[in-house]
């Protein structure tokens, strides 16, 4: 029995350890729940439609990943330039466009260690001076793509959802936060170009560049079927964010072709995001049946909507502010803007921040002190001029 109570310990930390988020979203659903005792109204708390969307995107994402869609498009555009900052230009930007698709955490699970790769090919002088900026901008790029569209990243699904918004209000909701992040990227890639070492001239020449583009040329997407398949159900995914059809008719479509051909992409769905969502709404909703609490956040949040969600992502991630901060304001159009530029901040502000750290932690140890300084400060500034920019548009 001693035994049992240690294994499950052991299991218990292990857990925490490695997703700390989800484990402090069931501690504070289970506290809730001593408070409000489980009953039958729990159930309305539970956004299924978000979670099933979630879902589809995950396993269509991960098919597509899987037989190389990603690596084709990014070895593609690479072949085609011949400078590094050329090539720091493409790995960034593809984070930047291809959130706004594939989410921000999937962005930077496909292209950091994609960067990394590329960068350990050049000379040391080479790639010492740009690998942390290059993450580092690839992570802000990810998170500031990612705030153009419903999809881009799971807080915007949500929201989205609950203002029952048109997409192109959306867009136009975040397309000069958008436009303006990407003029930033541009300029400061330009800036950090001009530093560059005497090795960077000519070292896309000769022998290396054929080593850095040793593996790209035989790439190729290895089932056009597949890409075939998954771009359809994507398709069918996009209709049923924008409500024009059932997402329980393309859950259903994804769930039968996993099941019957793909069975090993259930395995690549983020869980723990699925489960910290689920634990999320049983403690919000049960925050928002205590009158005294619901009455002390509604008047905090009033009229202060766009800066509070900036500050609780700083502490909680952006994910949890949305679901929190949604159960005590109707005003969804100022929690997106808040939510997406409080992703910018501190290392947690976005918890898809997180995977580049640990790439760059797996890559070299010694670096993360470095990388962190470099995060912080870049995501401080980046986060000060767009709060300068919403103020400036009055959504401030």
């Amino acid at each position: 029995m001693q035994k049992v109570l240690v294994t499950i310990k052991t299991m218990i930390k292990n857990v925490m350890k490695k997703e700390p988020v989800l484990s402090i979203a069931v501690i504070l659903a289970v506290i809730s729940m001593f408070v409000v005792h489980p009953d039958d109204t729990y159930a309305s708390y539970i956004d299924f439609r978000t979670l099933a969307i979630l879902f589809c995107l995950m396993v269509i994402v991960a098919g597509m990943r899987e037989i190389g869609v990603f690596d084709y498009i990014a070895q593609s555009l690479l072949n085609r330039v011949k400078s590094i900052s050329g090539i720091v230009m493409i790995l960034v930007l593809l984070c930047f466009f291809l959130s706004m698709v594939i989410t921000n955490d999937v962005a930077l699970i496909t292209f950091v260690p994609f960067a990394i790769l590329i960068l350990k090919r050049f000379p040391k002088e080479v790639r010492c001076h740009w690998l942390i900026p290059c993450v580092v901008m690839q992570t802000a790029a990810a998170n500031l793509g990612s705030m153009m569209t419903p999809i881009g990243n799971p807080q915007n699904l949500y929201l989205y959802g609950k203002a029952n918004l048109q997409a192109s209000s959306f867009f136009l909701l975040m397309l000069p936060y958008t436009a303006l992040s990407l003029l930033i990227l541009i300029i400061w890639i330009a800036i950090h170009t001009k530093r560059k070492t005497d090795n960077e001239t000519n070292c896309m020449d000769g022998s290396t560049h054929k080593a850095v583009y040793a593996k790209t040329q035989s790439r190729k997407i290895s089932d056009k079927l597949r890409l075939t398949i998954y771009l359809i159900l994507f398709f069918l995914s996009l209709l049923a964010v924008g409500r024009l059809i059932s997402i329980w008719i393309v859950f259903a479509c994804v769930i039968a072709w996993a099941a019957a051909f793909d069975s090993k992409l259930f395995r690549n769905a983020d869980y723990a995001l699925l489960g910290t969502f689920t634990a999320l709404f049983v403690f919000i909703g049960n925050l928002g049946r205590i009158p005294q609490f619901c009455s002390i956040l509604q008047n905090l949040i009033q009229t202060r909507e766009v800066i509070i969600a900036v500050a609780a992502s700083q502490v909680m991630s952006n994910v949890p502010a949305a679901i929190l901060l949604s159960g005590f304001t109707n005003n969804y159009r100022a929690l997106i803007i808040g939510t997406n530029l409080g992703g910018l901040g501190t290392m947690i502000a976005s918890m898809a921040s997180l995977i580049s750290f640990k790439y760059i932690s797996r890559e070299d140890a010694s670096l993360r002190g470095k990388y962190f300084i470099w995060f912080t400060a870049a995501n401080v500034i980046l986060l000060v001029i767009l709060l300068a920019a919403a103020k400036i548009l009055g959504q401030l």
